[in-house]
């Protein structure tokens, strides 16, 4: 199979048949062969009914749907792990995807062997509640993560099969995709300018939410991809420094009461100062040893990717 489209939604009725046109149209017209995979993460529309009633016209055409609400993640996760095609592509449901971009972005990852293809919707039809933080957004991420995409979470992407099938999405994570792909081994991350289109029925999902968990998720992210097998690296070596620092403080108040006569050093801001770094370091220095133990006793702790063998 050469695609599998994937499609989370929420409450999008009234946009599911003309999506759904819309992509039979271009996958006719390309002689690809497809499914389409609906997962409908809870909705309380009629949703539901409406892919149920596409499915008996379109054998193409599968449904997932979720007893309640559980997020665009984990609707995004259990798509991947149904999909079958060569190829998958994911969008929205809003109708605020073009599917006119499948080919391009499907051959792109055929012909020029990119792992991601990302949208960039570079002219945008949102106010500026959501454009604004979206650029801020952006270019966090991309500085942090060090992938240089415009448009992060553009909901348009095509991934090889094999990227989506090694990787696992949760929480609010969708939004990092790339980052995820970038530290399970998949570096090819391109970027395609495609159609945005104005919203035509329903009403947004986004919320102010995103600004909370967005950035615990993209830091969550990071040091799970650079820490996750040896988290002692990083809490130790934190705990370290800081117990130097508060060590040699220490030191200089005992050099400066016997030498120097100074009294009541135990009076002083540096004291307990340096006082609270030991016990501070001292507990990340615990807590990274913690977290070690935790990670070499983890099942699949010496699992890893591997992409050829002869």
């Amino acid at each position: 199979m050469n695609i599998s489209v994937v499609i989370p939604l929420l409450n999008e009725d009234e946009s599911l048949p003309e999506l759904t046109e819309l992509i039979e149209k271009v996958m006719k017209e390309h002689n690809f062969s497809y499914e389409i995979i609906y997962i409908d993460d809870g909705s309380t529309d009629n949703s539901w009914n409406t892919i149920l009633d596409l499915q008996k016209k379109n054998e193409n055409i599968r449904g997932i749907k979720f007893r309640r609400n559980y997020g665009k993640s984990a609707a995004l996760n259990v798509g991947f792990g149904e999909s079958k095609g060569d190829v998958v592509i994911t969008m929205d449901a809003d109708l605020q995807d073009n599917p006119n971009e499948i080919p391009e972005l499907y051959r792109m990852i055929i012909e020029d062997d990119f792992d991601i293809v990302s949208g960039w919707k570079k002219k945008r039809f949102d106010p500026l509640s959501k454009t604004i933080p979206t650029k801020i957004y952006n270019g966090v991420t991309s500085w942090m993560s060090g992938i240089k995409l415009h448009d992060m979470n553009c909901g348009l992407k095509s991934y090889k099969s094999n990227v989506i099938k090694n990787i696992e999405v949760y929480g609010e994570m969708h939004r990092y995709i790339p980052v995820i792909a970038k530290w399970a081994g998949f570096t090819k991350v391109g970027e395609k300018v495609v159609q945005h289109q104005a919203r035509k029925y329903g009403v947004t999902k986004f919320g102010l939410s995103r600004f909370i968990y967005g950035p615990l998720d993209l830091f969550s992210i990071m040091f799970m991809g650079k820490f996750g097998k040896r988290p002692m690296h990083f809490f130790g070596v934190i705990g370290i420094i800081i117990s130097l620092i508060g060590t040699a403080l220490l030191f200089y108040l005992s050099i400066s009461k016997l030498f120097f006569d100074e009294t009541g050093i135990a009076n002083r801001p540096s004291f307990f100062l340096g006082m609270l770094l030991i016990i501070v370091g001292v507990q990340l220095f615990i807590a990274g040893f913690v977290a070690e133990l935790v990670s070499r006793s983890a099942y699949g702790r010496n699992n890893y990717k591997i992409e050829k063998e002869i």
